[in-house]
This record gives C-alpha cells, structure tokens and sequence, in this order.
C-alpha cells in the first residue's frame, strides 16, 4: 500500500517522548516498576504501553459533494494532562495536500460538509475548559475559515445534520424533566448548608456505562437555522427519540430529500422500556407530526435516504429472542410501503448504510470470518460488490471502523491491519483502495511489531472448525519455547480480526507468544455459529479455546508449563470460566467480568438484553440456570494465581461482580489481587494513563509467575 510522509505531531500536542526526554526519573516513577523481560527492549525497539500517549487514531473520514477534499477526526493523547484531545484534520481528494482545521487542547468531532461544499458543521467543546464540557454545533466557512458556533445549549447537541438545502440543521439533545417527587422539603434556614438532596429514580435503566447517572428526561430531536438561532424542538411525548437512554444515545436525525422532514430511530411503543429493541423509522414533520415506517416486532434503525427521494434502506430483524441475530438489510419505498430484505443470503450483520449521489448503488459495512469490508447493492438487486476491506482503527483486534461516500464510486474509509494502527484509506473511481495517511510512522516505523500469522483448528466437543490469530514475539526464534497467553474477547457477540491491536502487541513484545480467537458465538461466521452459545454461555466456546491453546503448542514453540490466561467483559467471564474448569495456566487475569449471572441481570446497565436474550427466563424464575452457567459456581476448582481488574465507574459488569469474585478467592485461599481503577468505564481506555497501567498490570501478573528460560 502506497503510504505518504510522516504526518507532524498536532499542534499544541506534549508527546510522551517529549516528557521522557525531558524528565525520564519523573516519568519511570510514574509508570510504576516496569514489567519488562530483562533485556526485552535492548537488541530491538519494540513496542510496549509506554507509546500509549504516542499512538494516535483516526475517525469518521468524510467526503466533499465534489468528490475534491476529505476531512477526518485526528485523535491523540497529551502526556501532561493525562487526556485524549481530537482536531479536524483536511486533505485533497488524492490524499495530498494534508493539514489541519482545527487545533488545540479540545474535542473536535463529527464533521459534516454542506449539500454545497461550501461550509462544514462540527461538533467542538472548544470553548470549555473542562474535559466534561458539553460540545456544541460549529460551522466552518471553508473558503475563509471563519467559524461560528451556533447553538450553546445546556445539554449539548448530537449527531447534527444538514438540510438538503443547507439553510437548517436538525440534531438531537437530551431534555431533562423534574422527575417523580414523593416528598416536599422545607426551605432550609437562612445561610444553611443542607446535604445534596436524596434522589428517586423510576426509570430502569438510570446509570448507563459511559454516561454515569442519567437524568430524568428524554431525547429529543430539534431544528434549527444553519446561520444560528433559536433551535425548534418537532418531537414530543416520553420517548427518547434518536437514542435509548438519553444522553447515551446515538441515533441521527436524516433530513428527507424535500428537506419538509426528519427520519428518526426510535421506540414510541407503550412498553419501550421493557421491549427496548423494538425501534421504528419514524418520519417527523417540520412542523411536529410524526409517522411510523415500519411496523415489525425488533430493531429498524440507521435509516438512509436516497439523495433522489425515492428509497429508504434500513437495518433490522425480527425479534426472535435469541443471544444473537443477524441484523439484516432491508429497503422500501419513500413512504416505507413494499419493504423488503436485500441480500438476505449473505448472513452477516450490516451497518453504516450511505447512499451513492447518485442513487444508484447502497454502501455498508459487514464483518466476514474477522474482516471488515465495504460492500453495495443495486436498488432492485441482491447482489453483493464488496469493494474493500480491514476497516477499523480503534486499536484493537475488535471491529469498528467507519466511511463515507463521494461521487463518481469514491470512498473514504479508516483501515486497520495488523501492521497498520488507524489510518485514512481512500478508494473507488476505478482506482485500486490506497492508505493516504501515515499518523502512525513516527511510532511504528522505527517498531519491529510481533509478526501474525492465521490459524485454524477443529473445536475438541465437536470437530467445529475455529479461526484465530497468533502474535509472535518480536525477534522471533524458531528455536526457542516461549510462554503463551491466550486472550479471549468479550461481547460474547463480537469478533476479533486480522487488525492492529495494541494491548496484544505489547504482550508479545514483553516475550509472550499470543492467541487470540473467535470461538462459537463470536460475530462474522453467520447467525447459527453466533447463536452456538445460546442459553448456553459459557459452555462449550471452553472447548473451542482449549483445543487452540492444543493447536498452537503442536506448533513446537511454545512451552507448555508456561500458559496464561486473560480477557475483558465476555472474555473475563471465560477466562474465570476456564480456571474452573482447568488448572493448565499459571496465572490469569481476569478484566471487568461477569461473575454472577443473577447479581449482573438485576445491576448492569442491560438488565434486559441479559434476562430476555441470554437467559430463558428472569433471574427469580430459574435461578439454578443463572448459578450453572456463573463462574462463582466454580471456585471451589481455582487453584490458579489471579488478578481481577475492573473501572470503579464500570456500570456494564459493575465493581460488585469483580469484588465478589476476588473475595471468593481469597476465602478459597488462591492467591489474588484485585486491581480497582478510579473513574473509568468499562474497558479501561479513558486516561491513556490508565490504559497503560491496564497493559502493565496484566504482563506484571504474569511475569510474577513466569519462568525464565534462556
């Protein structure tokens, strides 16, 4: 792939490298006690969590109406604040011409250009000196580069969109309410200090992972001038219109090709908060009068219209109940009438719908057997034209990724493989994809990266054939033993890929040889292999990991006294699953898990997709079904060194699961620690100061118990 110059560092960025040059006692202090092998790093530079504040991603690459420029999210890391900053950074429709918008200590994201070319719209916390200020909808003149914010609202807006003329903006907000009030207080005494006043919640869902404690209210979807103004709120009731849990939500308002409407996501349906799936396309007058598109029992969302107004393409399924169902395409008339399923026979999940200008081809994404791609269709046609591939750029070996489309068949998109972190790709216009970008070479092009390799091997319960990845050492010796880590993902329905990821790179640069795997259950091989684990999770994906870790050791370099075990979420609850059932790893980290299905059912931030889609039943109804399949069931079995690490904000597999687990060991008497990271969510990536402690503290674990052989 054709790369360009190295990209400068960002203006107003304090690099890492900066910091170590200039204080290496300060820093080395501050990175704890380095994990390191002795000598890892002195023949070879390698990579390890010290570049965390040196890697950099990019985001949401979008196109001009001419096809002449793109303009992406550039985000990056400043080792004195300890904070993830993002600018807009733009480039000529051949990849030259490279520089930024936007610069600073700020957010910059989501950019959009005008129907016209001439202005672009981005949301911007630019103003606010805080991290947590909410951001707010900026326009660009692009021919001057005079900028205006246009709205300065409380509850700051989303996902914003233009009108087909460019004359208004529609875009979502979160608008609170008073709640339900039980009690009247009286007026404290004058010069009084009175505690923070008690708080009742009657929603179900009120603390999302991310988002904290929600308030009371709803999400709205308002309209507004493009030149600024009063925004106009046209949706009304007590739903949340355009996102599930107020501020959490994500769906975007799409403007119809007349501009005299709005196309939403939503669930208006009497029982939204106990058939949370079930959203509708909704279309939404200027003027507030809102319709139904769809009508069917589960999810219709990410609705696209085509730019002649003739068609509506959305993503969906029916709602059979099942762990895990394929979210299929489907397209219908403007008004939503003769809707039907578009190559249905390709069973993959699809997303990120985007309409050609010229109405003649659908753009989505899919993942296929680990590997992202860009596909379309042709209204009327069921055939599939996949026209690229390793989408993504988030860092790690998860999905992701992220395009837009520009006339004439050209495409912008962000690309992952497993030497390249997060770049901009461009494609289309007869020309063969190419990488345009290089934000990453000042980092990576001095690294010598651990080399991956595909493997595949029959599952030890039935002969099902699994894919995974192997990472091998950076200076890899044929030779040689190495100590082998196996990492599981999470989701349960996800899947890893042939894409870069970092924590697993770090690991294999620290010595360690990695598998990383996508067992029965994960996403990219079709709705039956996802639904193996049905009811079932976990269960048989044990063997699936197990007959790997099999496959990888009759490959001759890896010791096998020397097994490690880890994961986060899904893969925290099977590598505590595993430990219970097998004593072949030295040690184990155990990251944000699942302990007790019953305990998370009734705490997490999804207490409906866990006791309506993973279980049979409601926790109270058939609590030996939640107890067989928690892995609380078998400490009696661990005997296995363990780390338990987990965010103290973590409201997706909250701090009470990991507490429960590491006290359980601990009255077992197996060797633990528990590792409890202020303020972060779940998955630990927050504070790039966190993410490397993350990386640390898993290979420290490790090499606590690790033999060292020459």
């Amino acid at each position: 792939m054709n790369r360009i110059p190295t990209v400068a560092t960002p203006p107003g960025r304090t690099s890492a490298r900066a910091l170590r040059a200039a204080a290496p006692v300060l820093i080395a202090a501050a990175l704890l006690a380095s994990p390191w092998p002795a000598g890892a790093q002195q023949a070879l530079d390698v990579l390890t969590a010290h570049d965390v504040f040196d890697l950099e991603f990019v985001s949401d690459p979008q196109v001009s109406p001419d096809g002449s420029r793109v303009v992406f999210v550039r985000q990056w890391s400043d080792a004195l604040t300890d904070r993830n900053y993002s600018n807009l950074w733009i480039m000529n429709g051949d990849g030259g011409g490279l520089r930024p918008l936007t610069s600073g200590k700020q957010n910059d994201s989501w950019p959009r250009w005008s129907p016209d070319g001439t202005r672009l719209l981005y949301l911007s916390n630019a103003r606010g000196a805080m991290q947590d200020t909410p951001p707010q909808i900026h326009v660009r003149w692009m021919d001057t580069g005079q900028t205006q914010r246009v709205t300065d609202l409380v509850e700051g807006p989303r996902v914003p969109a233009w009108s087909p003329d460019g004359g208004h903006i529609a875009f979502s907000s979160f608008v609170p309410s008073a709640g339900m009030a039980l009690i009247s207080m009286p007026d404290p005494p004058e010069g009084a200090e009175w505690a923070e006043p008690a708080r009742v919640i009657h929603e179900l869902v009120h603390r999302f992972d991310g988002a904290g404690d929600l308030e009371h209210g709803f999400t709205h979807v308002f309209v507004m001038p493009s030149q600024g103004g009063t925004p106009r709120r046209i949706t009304s009731g007590d739903f949340h219109h355009g996102g599930y849990v107020g501020r959490a939500g994500s769906g975007r308002p799409v403007w119809s090709a007349d501009g005299q409407s709005v196309l939403i996501t939503a669930n208006r349906h009497p029982d939204w908060e106990l058939e949370n799936r079930n959203t509708e396309v909704y279309e939404v007058s200027l003027d507030g009068e809102i319709r139904a598109l769809t009508d069917r029992k589960g999810p219709d969302g990410g609705v696209a219209v085509s730019p002649d107004g003739r068609w509506i393409a959305y993503a969906g399924f029916d709602d059979r109940y099942q762990g895990y169902q394929v979210t299929g395409l489907m397209m219908a008339n403007r008004d939503g009438s003769d809707a039907r399923a578009v190559a249905a026979h390709l069973d993959r999940t699809v997303g990120g719908l985007a309409w050609a200008p010229d109405s003649e081809r659908l753009y989505f994404s899919y993942s296929d057997h680990g590997n992202s791609k860009i596909a379309y269709v042709e209204p009327g046609s069921d055939e599939v034209h996949v026209v690229a591939g390793n989408m993504g750029g988030t860092g790690s070996a998860y999905g992701g990724g992220s395009f837009s489309v520009g006339p004439g068949g050209m495409f912008a998109y962000t690309v992952s493989t497993p030497s390249v972190l997060s770049e901009v790709a461009l494609g289309g216009g007869g020309g063969d994809t190419r990488v345009v970008t290089a934000v990453n070479d000042d980092v990576l092009a001095h690294k010598t990266l651990g080399d991956v390799e595909e493997i595949r091997w029959p599952s030890s319960h039935d002969g099902l054939e699994i894919q995974g990845w192997i990472i091998k050492p950076p200076g890899f010796d044929a030779g040689r033993r190495y100590p082998l880590v196996l990492e599981i993902h999470g989701g349960p329905f996800a899947n890893y890929g042939d894409r870069f990821d970092i924590e697993k790179q770090a690991m294999a640069s620290a010595g360690y040889v990695v598998l990383y795997t996508n067992p029965r259950g994960s996403t990219s091989y079709g709705e039956e292999f996802g639904n193996l684990i049905h009811h079932s999770y976990p269960g048989d994906d044990f063997f699936d990991l197990d007959a790997g870790v099999d496959a990888v050791i009759d490959l001759g370099y890896v010791d096998p006294d020397q097994l490690y075990i880890t994961g986060g979420s899904g893969g925290g609850v099977l590598s505590s699953w595993s430990i219970g059932k097998t004593d072949r790893y030295r040690a184990a980290a155990v990251l944000y898990p699942v302990i007790n299905w019953y305990s998370f059912a009734v705490s997490s931030d999804i207490p409906i997709t866990v006791a309506k889609y993973w279980f049979r039943a409601m926790p109270w109804e058939d609590p030996e079904h939640y107890m067989s399949r928690s892995s609380i069931s078998l400490v009696g079995n661990v005997t296995t060194p363990t780390m338990v690490m987990t965010g103290v904000e973590d409201y997706r597999t909250p701090m009470s699961e990991s507490d429960q687990y590491f006290q359980a060991l601990k009255l077992k008497g197996v060797e633990a620690v528990l590792v409890k990271v202020p303020g972060e969510p779940h998955g630990i990536r927050v504070r790039p100061s966190h993410f490397m402690q993350k990386i640390m503290y898993i290979v420290g674990w490790f090499d606590r118990y690790r033999e060292r052989v020459s």
